[in-house]
């Protein structure tokens, strides 16, 4: 890997369900030469999701496998489910030849940190976390004890804020896509 490789990555995390992928989605329609990996899940697929394009979905044997063949840049289990960057997104990203952006779990935002310290961290955060909790439930994929679980889970994400470049609070989209590219220089 070539040492200014860091400084082309931006990582945008945060607890599940604060919106990344919202953001994101936004954030490129705004910043079109922004690319943007595709991470893969073991999760299934929700309503409007396609394969290849919000995420690869993959069984777990197949997940299993490439991780055993080193196929990831980083990768996490998160509420049951895991998720990772495969290498292969990340090359087709950075052939792009412009800044590349992972959206990407917590514990995958400090794997990305520890082989990268250049990269730059973005830690996108709910306005609170009953906001978060509203978010979640109104998402309709979890029952209440996944809701709770999570948000259980979201106490020890939020506690890692410190750890990042940034804190953008997504208290509206707009606002956050906006605090985002000022961050990045657009």
């Amino acid at each position: 890997m070539s040492e200014s490789l860091g400084r082309r990555l931006v990582v945008v995390s945060g607890p599940g369900g604060v919106g990344k992928g919202t953001v994101v989605r936004a954030l490129r329609a705004r910043v079109p030469d922004l690319a943007v990996c595709v991470s893969a899940t073991t999760r299934a697929p929700r309503p409007g999701e396609t394969d290849g394009v919000e995420y690869h979905f993959v069984s777990e044997g197949r997940f299993d496998e490439m991780v055993a063949r080193g196929e990831f840049l980083e990768w996490a289990e998160f509420a049951g489910r895991r998720y990772g960057t495969p290498w292969s997104s990340l090359d087709a990203a950075l052939a792009r030849g412009t800044a590349v952006v992972l959206e990407i779990e917590i514990q995958g935002a400090l794997q990305v940190r520890a082989r990268f310290d250049d990269a730059l961290l973005i830690f996108l955060a709910p306005p609170s976390m009953a906001a978060l909790r509203r978010r979640l439930e109104g998402r309709g994929t979890d029952d209440p004890q996944r809701v709770a679980e999570r948000m259980a889970i979201a106490e020890w994400e939020m506690a890692q804020a410190p750890q990042f470049d940034h804190v953008v609070v997504n208290d509206a989209v707009d606002g956050a896509v906006a605090a985002i590219g000022r961050i990045l220089g657009y």
